[in-house]
């Protein structure tokens, strides 16, 4: 009885899934968002995640009132932020890879292009993967804890394994299928 009751709420959980998924699919593509705040909860910005029918993942991040310089910026395995961020675990990497990408043994599935800000604190990503999804499958951004997206108070080196060398986390959002 209990064994049936659990492959039931597996099945229901199952079904949420899917029916958010299409819910989420705008004109054939998947889309999701997430806010990304501060440790004190302030809003920085937003960023937009798109899968498009060829199941690349386009994702663009506008932020203001964060140091300028380059900082980097990650996909994170699960989808949640503590206080200090570290709630958000390391970087999303379903395929067991290394960090950066100008490694050759990566690069994470969370790995991104370092974001810009400008000497006003407003800044912009627009970038694509390969390497993660919303849809569901082996790189999805949806598996059982979901993932979030983390800024980084630094550079990213896109080389050293596991995190690039970006210093501490700065901002963070949980990312969820709109």
């Amino acid at each position: 009885m209990k064994k049936m009751l659990v492959i039931g709420l597996a099945a229901l959980l199952l079904a949420a899934l899917a029916v958010s998924v299409a819910a989420a699919r705008d004109n054939g593509a998947l889309r999701a968002s997430a806010t990304l705040v501060d440790p004190a909860g302030n809003v920085l910005g937003e960023a937009k995640f798109t899968e498009d029918a060829a199941g690349m993942l386009h994702v663009n991040v506008k932020v203001k009132g964060i140091s300028p310089g380059l900082h980097g910026i990650h996909l994170h395995a699960v989808g949640s932020c503590s206080p200090d961020f570290a709630a958000a675990g390391g970087h999303h990497n379903p395929l067991a890879r290394q960090h950066g990408l100008d490694n050759p043994h990566g690069a994470h599935g969370g790995d991104l292009p370092n974001l810009v800000v400008n000497g006003a604190g407003n800044g912009r990503l627009n970038a694509a993967s390969d390497r993660a999804t919303l849809s569901a499958g082996s790189t999805t951004l949806f598996d059982g804890d979901g993932s979030s997206l983390i800024i980084h108070a630094g550079e990213d080196d896109q080389l050293t394994d596991p995190t690039g060398n970006s210093g501490g986390r700065i901002a963070c959002g949980v990312i969820t299928l709109n």
